[in-house]
């Protein structure tokens, strides 16, 4: 490896989602040496074999709280921290922040664009209450998406992962009434049997899908409803919303956590942004 590039500190990326593996990819291929930390071992076998390849990169395995990262930034003598994760993975997002505050370590968020009240338009339906023809409705958070399910009967495709089907599981007839789309790995399967889900009421695939997929799978449970995460374009949300008005189902939507609310563009950078200030960075080294 050229001398230079071995002078520069690595890059510590939390990944874990699209933007994650492009800027691993991106940050390896421009011969930066990258720790990338994913939670589980999915996280890793979603990478490309070619990357996996590059001596520049370097996977962590698991979960860390601040404490841990801070320690991390510590031993590996890191100056710039990408907070690559998931848009909902709120609680990862503030160790890192935290971790990079007591540190006074450069943090860059990669964040993928909410869908605007206008894109809801732009998909050909209309945002508002429940409606014959469907609709988008927005909720604040898990727990109220099943209160408002609650009081309404019909089908319900779940489509936020196998994590908060405990909270689904307070819904009368949870067994019976939900259909679960969660990843094929162990871990969310074993959430989907252990709150009584089996058999067909469990899809198990990797996404993200296009819209015929959606209103498919729509159609073939007789879902009056589609329940999803504002995850943007990356996250396949379009499709999902496009998917539901055309099959005339309610697109459910939890809006963002609070640590993801409001932030200016400044704090919320696309990956092409973080490229940019990454090439800052490197001019800063003196390399």
């Amino acid at each position: 490896m050229d001398s230079a590039v071995e002078r520069l500190r690595p890059v510590l990326l939390f990944g874990g989602t699209t933007e994650g593996r492009e800027l691993a990819a991106r940050l390896a291929g421009r011969g930066q040496r990258t720790i990338l930390c994913v939670a589980t071992d999915y996280g890793r076998e979603v990478l490309e074999p070619e990357l996996l390849a590059n001596p520049c990169l370097d996977v962590r395995i698991g979960r860390m709280d601040a404490e841990e990262m801070r320690r991390l930034i510590l031993e590996e003598e890191l100056e710039l921290v990408v907070d690559a994760t998931h848009p909902y993975a709120d609680q990862v997002t503030r160790n890192v922040r935290k971790a990079c505050e007591k540190t006074g370590r450069e943090c860059l968020r990669c964040l993928r664009p909410r869908s605007g009240e206008e894109s809801s338009g732009d998909m050909g339906v209309r945002s508002g209450a429940e409606s014959p023809e469907g609709g988008v409705v927005r909720v604040p958070s898990v727990q109220a998406a099943v209160e408002w399910l609650a009081a309404r009967d019909g089908n319900i495709l779940v489509t936020t992962g196998s994590k908060e089907l405990a909270t689904f599981s307070q819904l009368p007839d949870f067994a019976t009434r939900v259909y679960a789309r969660v990843l094929p790995t162990l871990p969310s399967l074993s959430a989907c049997l252990d709150q009584g889900l089996s058999g067909r009421h469990i899809i198990a695939m990797q996404g993200p899908f296009s819209e015929e997929t959606n209103r498919s799978q729509l159609a073939e449970f007789n879902c009056r409803f589609l329940v999803t995460k504002d995850t943007g374009d990356n996250g396949g949300f379009r499709e999902k919303v496009r998917a539901a008005g055309e099959a005339g189902a309610v697109a459910l939507v939890i809006d963002r956590p609070e640590t993801e609310r409001g932030l200016s563009a400044a704090q919320g950078l696309s990956a092409d942004q973080v490229m940019e200030r990454y090439e800052q960075w490197r001019r800063r080294q003196h390399v």
